[in-house]
């Protein structure tokens, strides 16, 4: 039986810290008036309802642009309508929300789900400290693996899809377009999808203006990407801007990285064979989380989450999370990683160093290539673990 203290288990009360952390987060970025993000967030759904364009410079209202998609404002409006406080305070419950379910909805036992929770908790209080929308996308990749898993495309392509069009990084989800015994009905679904959350915010404006708007994204985004690289920048935390910052040359090129990126993450999948293993599937997930972030110019300390959730799914599969190797990256994700950017670190070290070399990626890259060559060469399929036993006796 687990062990319960004042009345919840482990599990339960890591519920109770997730959501803590989103309500007192909340409440300081509100009442200290730090709560920049989540005013262009809010603001995007007025903006749309005004038809002013979503991509502009509105210095009287936030710092920094808007770089979401033109459906996001159709999805903050449940917030955006609420008093600021209460709307703020609905935000940041819904990405502690949505991360729990997710993980609570992996095919894992209850001590696992503990341990996985207990080890995204710092990057996910970096992210939910930020106001990001993060712990949803992590959520929406997963939960997109888990419904392929049970045959429920009609619901995985609705997060593939909604994701996609809100921040592009689910996009990946279509890898488990490979696992799903339902290939027509994921296709299928994927295109009603894709007209429900084109259509929807034109229910707020109009549909020339989300028309419209599609293209000032695309623009917004690509221009995005090239004020990323440059030194002192708190993004471009990737492979890319790891090997411009060590090397001091700025001008080094992303697609080359992105192009050698993607075959390493691709070429695994040529192992069809593999794929009636769990483990194998539930890895090219942890890789695809991984993938998303260190190959992308827009990932910063608030990211995160989304790879180090890749890297311990990977860990808490295998028949034996801590080995002694295991234990080392573990230190090194949550101490170098998860703090590295805090002030845990004294700034004499974090700001020359950690920062200056986006240090934070190193440990997270070091694991995607374990999990790659795993991936590459291991026969997952003889191994048969006991990640494979226990999904068969869940069902």
């Amino acid at each position: 039986m687990t062990k319960k203290v004042l009345f919840l288990t482990g599990y339960q009360w890591l519920w109770v810290l997730y959501i803590a952390v989103a309500a007192f987060t909340s409440v300081l970025k509100y009442t200290r008036h730090i709560d920049n993000n989540y005013k262009i967030f809010r603001a995007s759904y007025y903006h749309a309802r005004e038809e002013k364009t979503l991509y502009g410079f509105y210095p009287n209202e936030y710092g920094d642009e808007y770089f979401y998609g033109p459906v996001f404002p159709a999805i903050i409006a449940p917030s955006a309508l609420l008093p600021h406080a209460w709307g703020f305070l609905l935000w940041e419950l819904v990405n502690a929300f949505a991360i729990l379910i997710a993980i609570h909805l992996l095919p894992f036992t209850v001590g696992q789900k503990t341990q996985l929770l207990l080890l995204c908790a710092i990057e996910y209080a970096n992210s939910v400290f930020y106001m990001q929308f993060n712990p949803a996308i992590t959520a929406m990749i997963i939960l997109s693996f888990i419904l392929v898993e049970r045959g429920k495309e009609q619901w995985a392509t609705l997060f593939i899809v909604l994701g996609f069009l809100i921040k592009l990084y689910p996009i990946i989800g279509l890898t488990f377009f490979l696992f799903s015994k339902n290939k027509g009905r994921f296709v299928l679904w994927s295109a009603i999808w894709l007209v429900v959350f084109f259509v929807l915010p034109m229910f707020l404006s109009s549909p020339s203006f989300v028309i419209n708007s599609y293209p000032q994204w695309l623009t917004a985004v690509h221009g995005k990407v090239g004020l990323n690289a440059y030194f002192d920048s708190p993004q471009d935390i990737c492979v890319m801007g790891v090997v411009r910052r060590i090397t001091g040359n700025i001008n080094i090129p992303n697609a080359p990285f992105i192009a050698a990126g993607a075959l390493l993450f691709a070429l695994p999948l040529l192992r069809f064979s593999q794929y009636k293993s769990f483990k194998y599937r539930a890895q090219v997930l942890a890789s695809a989380l991984i993938f998303i972030v260190i190959f992308s110019t827009g990932a910063e300390h608030p990211t995160y989450i989304i790879a180090v959730a890749g890297v311990f799914i990977w860990m808490l599969i295998q028949d034996k999370p801590y080995t002694t190797t295991n234990i080392i990256f573990l230190v090194l994700v949550l101490v170098v990683t998860g703090l590295g950017l805090t002030d845990a670190v004294p700034k004499f070290i974090r700001q020359p160093y950690i920062a200056r070399y986006s240090v934070k990626a190193w440990p997270v890259i070091i694991i995607w290539v374990k999990i790659v060559y795993e991936l590459l060469f291991k026969n997952f399929v003889a191994e048969y673990s006991k990640i494979d036993e226990q999904v068969v006796e869940i069902g």
